[in-house]
């Protein structure tokens, strides 16, 4: 349980990354899930952060969880 929630977190937060970068310098545009939703608009920037900072919780809280 612990290596999938790690697993998913790490996938999170490359998806937020690459959206950022994305949205900067317009490279990584076939790996960005957010810019293919079309509902999101103009809000891809604040998706993406959100997507950093939740990628990045869910593998801090995977360390605590128990083997």
């Amino acid at each position: 349980m612990k290596k999938l929630c790690e697993s998913i977190g790490f996938i999170v937060f490359v998806q937020g990354v690459a959206g950022l970068l994305h949205e900067w310098t317009g490279w990584f545009r076939l790996w960005t899930v957010v810019r293919r939703l079309e509902f999101l608009g103009g809000y891809a920037m604040f998706v993406n952060i959100v997507l950093v900072m939740a990628g990045a919780a869910v593998m801090v809280a995977a360390d605590r969880l128990k083997e």
